[in-house]
Order: structure tokens, then C-alpha cells, then sequence
């Protein structure tokens, strides 16, 4: 475990410090300090890694999905309710990918108000290898073994299970 930080160089605890002072002990406060600040690092990482390929890694994530359908294709409602975002924000995703050849848009012949969104061939190109530079860099994990990676995802789990991201099994 490494070794902490003294108050004076570690913001973090500096500023749960002064909460402490002002307005008592809160560790909530203190690990959503320490969360937010890890989702920055970590996105701005992973992010670097998939920019040379024309990607965010909302984007990555969206080819992803779209790899992972039978079909390589989904539903542009389909595809906000796996990935947990709002449809302008997919409508804003996959129209990004269109334009850069990954995606390609059709209408629905299931639903004929809906669009269907389908990976192309370049797109798969792309997913593949940036999932390989992605992996190579532990996606912005490397800091941590496996187990620590599992212990991760296992105190974040009751939070999202309570936001329904899905069901306690």
C-alpha cells in the first residue's frame, strides 16, 4: 500500500482537514473528492490513448457496444440505454462517427420513427486497435494488480446497483 501523503501535499486530505474544522467529520466528502479526481486523471488518459484515432472514449465505448452486437448494429435508443446516457448525447456520438466513416446510420425497418446505427468495416478497424493500445495500458490502471482492479469494481458495485445500473445477484 503506498505510503500517504503529508496534508501539505496532498490537497485532498488537506481539504477533508478543513471540512473537518468547519463543518466536522464527513469521509463521504473526502472519497468523492477522490473520485472525481480519479475520473478525471483516468479519462484524460484513456482519452490520450484513443485520440489518435479520431476517438473520445465516449466514442470507444459506442464501437465498442456496436462490436458487441450480433449484428454490429443497435438501435440509437438501444445504444443510450446501454451505455446510460442521454439521446442527444448518443445522437451527438454516433453522428461523430459518421462523419468519420466508423458508423453508419440506416432507418429502422422494425420502427419507422427509429435509426439503426451500424459499425463499418474501418470502424472495427479502429475499435480493434485502439483496444489494443487501451489494453496495453491497463486503461489508465496500470497502477493496480488484478485483485485491486476487482476490489475496485466491488466497492463501487452497491452504488451502482442502488442507481440501477443493474440488479444485485
Amino acid at each position: 500500500m503506498p505510503k500517504p501523503l503529508s496534508l501539505a501535499f496532498d490537497p485532498i486530505a488537506r481539504a477533508d482537514e478543513l471540512w473537518k474544522q468547519r463543518w466536522g467529520s464527513v469521509p463521504s466528502m473526502a472519497a468523492i473528492t477522490s473520485i472525481m479526481r480519479a475520473h478525471q486523471i483516468l479519462l484524460a488518459e484513456v482519452d490520450a490513448v484513443v485520440k489518435p484515432y479520431g476517438l473520445t472514449f465516449a466514442r470507444y465505448e459506442a464501437l465498442v457496444l456496436l462490436t458487441f452486437s450480433r449484428s454490429g448494429e443497435l438501435p440509437m435508443s438501444k445504444i443510450g440505454e446501454r451505455l446510460m446516457v442521454h439521446p442527444t448525447s448518443v445522437t451527438n456520438t454516433v453522428d461523430r462517427l459518421v462523419r468519420s466513416g466508423l458508423v453508419a446510420k440506416r432507418p429502422n425497418p422494425d420502427d419507422g420513427r427509429g435509426t439503426l446505427a451500424g459499425i463499418t468495416d474501418k470502424g472495427r478497424e479502429v475499435v480493434d486497435a485502439a483496444t489494443r493500445d487501451l489494453m496495453a495500458m491497463d486503461f489508465g490502471l496500470g497502477a493496480y494488480d488484478a485483485e485491486e482492479c476487482g476490489e475496485i469494481f466491488a466497492l463501487l458495485r452497491p452504488l451502482r446497483v442502488a442507481a440501477g445500473d443493474f440488479e444485485e445477484s
